[in-house]
């Protein structure tokens, strides 16, 4: 079995590791400064914060969906390590917009640079993964693709942490908060120097820069492998589940638990932390084989810890407007480890379902094909991702707290759980009969 944490000694793996972990150290920063200074800060009204955190949600997410299948032609046509080298470049620009967005409050000027940190990440995303099977031995894969899962998690944790820390809840903060956003992103431009280069695995083609009939396009040649489907598939709805989770964290924290912006960092920090832990876990559960024997009872579990957040969360003792508990009152209130405790058990679980589903992107498909598939996975994920935050928008609106809707995303842990079943026969019938390149529509079959 190949270790884990030596590949982060190669040179071949530390310079993309350190580049994506501060890229999404980065992007957490700006958006968590963002959501609490919108929530704390500048509303005042619980169904405003709300549907403010689900629309942040779908426009950082939307550039996945209308771009992502330009993104992968470019990573598989191109050297990978220079695309990596231009994206760091372009988010300089980027964080100078978001910090004067922070700086001066505005609502619009943030929404504009979230959006293009999301098309930003959008370029990144294909090639975190894609490059890692053109720099890493076969059976180092799995245990790369933790590390980036592991990594992107911790710097989500730190990023988050650090947004609820710098701004408090008067909305104080925001200098040092855009000052930080612009020092991240020039290390982080550093750093990608030092990639190594990863050129194109095979002839050019075209480039469509027809972004819709290219979405369709690639989508449609992908997704004929019965195990890929099932794969993004169950990757996609596994983020539609994130979506809707992740939304309900700040204002869960505000209204219901009546704690400061520091818990809901603390809250986004375990999650990403637990999630983290959970690609650890199942890489040594697999001994770095790809393998979807554990995701059924994953995300059952899942679920599981989900009902049980929401029944020790239906049971606190808030204080009454406009007190708000502080860290530390937080901390040592009765019931607080025993929510910690099942939220990251929501964390761990989830980890372990989803990281094994990345390795199959990679690992299915012949080498000069694995940027576009991980496009592919991200047009469906993108797309998923912004049905989440709709539908946890209008149930918002329909009048279901946050609160309520930890209920819905217990249930989708079933639907998760099917699909991860589905996935496990079909690798189970590849390994007695080879590949199977069965349509879409027999997929269920």
């Amino acid at each position: 079995m190949s270790s884990a944490l030596p590949l982060l000694n190669k040179r071949r793996f530390w310079p993309l590791f350190v580049t994506q972990l501060l890229g999404a150290f980065n992007d957490n920063l700006f958006k968590f400064s963002m959501v609490i200074l919108v929530t704390y800060g500048i509303l005042n009204n619980p169904a405003q914060e709300f549907q403010f955190n689900a629309l942040a949600s779908g426009i950082f997410i939307l550039p996945f969906f209308v771009c992502s299948a330009l993104a992968g032609q470019l990573a598989d046509n191109y050297d990978k390590a220079k695309i990596i080298r231009h994206v760091k470049t372009a988010e300089i620009g980027l964080a100078i917009i978001g910090a004067i967005g922070l700086y001066f409050g505005s609502i619009p000027i943030m929404l504009f640079a979230l959006f293009l940190l999301g098309l930003q990440s959008t370029f990144f995303g294909p090639i975190k993964y894609a490059i890692l099977p053109q720099h890493l031995e076969e059976d180092e894969v799995l245990a790369g693709t933790g590390l980036v899962e592991a990594g992107t998690y911790i710097a989500i944790l730190a990023g988050t942490i650090l947004g609820g820390v710098i701004i408090d809840r008067r909305g104080e903060g925001v200098e040092l908060a855009a000052l930080m956003v612009l020092i991240v992103a020039v290390i982080g431009w550093i750093t990608s120097r030092f990639v190594p280069d990863a050129p194109a695995q095979k002839v050019k083609e075209k480039i469509d820069f027809n972004i819709f009939r290219s979405s369709w396009t690639l989508i449609r040649d992908t997704m004929h492998i019965r195990r890929l489907f099932l794969a993004i598939i169950a990757i996609s709805f596994f983020w539609t589940i994130g979506a809707v989770l992740i939304i309900q964290f700040p204002p869960l924290v505000k209204n219901f638990l009546t704690a400061a912006p520091s818990v809901a960092s603390l809250f986004l920090g375990v999650f990403s932390i637990g999630i983290a832990i959970g690609s650890v876990i199942i890489n040594l559960l697999l001994k770095s084989k790809v393998s979807a024997r554990y995701a059924p009872v994953s995300v059952i579990l899942m679920g599981f810890f989900v009902v049980a957040l929401y029944i020790v969360s239906a049971q606190w003792d808030g204080l009454p407007a406009p007190q708000l508990y502080d860290f530390s009152s937080f901390i040592s209130y009765k019931g607080a480890w025993l929510l910690l405790v099942t939220l990251a058990g929501v964390a761990i679980t989830g980890g372990m379902f989803v990281v094994p589903l990345y390795a199959f992107l990679t690992t299915t498909v012949d080498i000069s094909r694995t940027a576009r598939t991980i496009a592919a996975n991200n047009v469906v994920n993108s797309g998923c991702m912004v049905i989440g935050s709709l539908l946890a928008l209008a149930c918002s609106m329909l009048g279901f707290s946050a609160l309520d809707q930890l209920l819905l995303v217990a249930f989708m842990c079933l639907v998760a759980a099917y699909l991860g079943w589905l996935l496990h026969k079909a690798c189970e019938e590849y390994d007695r009969n080879g590949e199977d390149e069965s349509s879409i529509p027999e997929i269920f079959s």
